[in-house]
């Protein structure tokens, strides 16, 4: 499963969160893969792209930072699967 990770980080926590960051990397657990990420040009806001096996298990990765980050979770797919699925429903 593909998930669009929005963090928003507050001014307080960047250098804790900076600081974990360097000493345990991003602490994915088994079954997670970070696939990219995009930051906003303030630093206030990143957009990653994960992939997990299921969502309780990307809500590991969520717990170990969600004490310095806020997170807003998107289930995506890739543009071509979303179009493929919907060629085979039927029309209303």
């Amino acid at each position: 499963m593909l998930f669009m990770i929005i963090e928003r980080f507050s001014k307080p926590n960047l250098q804790p969160m900076a600081d974990r960051f360097k000493q345990h990397g991003r602490m994915l657990p088994e079954g997670v893969t970070y696939i990219n990420s995009w930051m906003e040009v303030n630093g206030a806001c990143c957009y990653q792209i994960m992939d997990a096996i299921d969502y309780p298990t990307l809500e590991i990765w969520l717990n170990r930072w969600s004490d310095l980050v806020e997170f807003e979770v998107i289930e995506v797919l890739p543009s071509q699967e979303y179009w493929a699925k919907q060629a085979g429903k039927p029309s209303l």
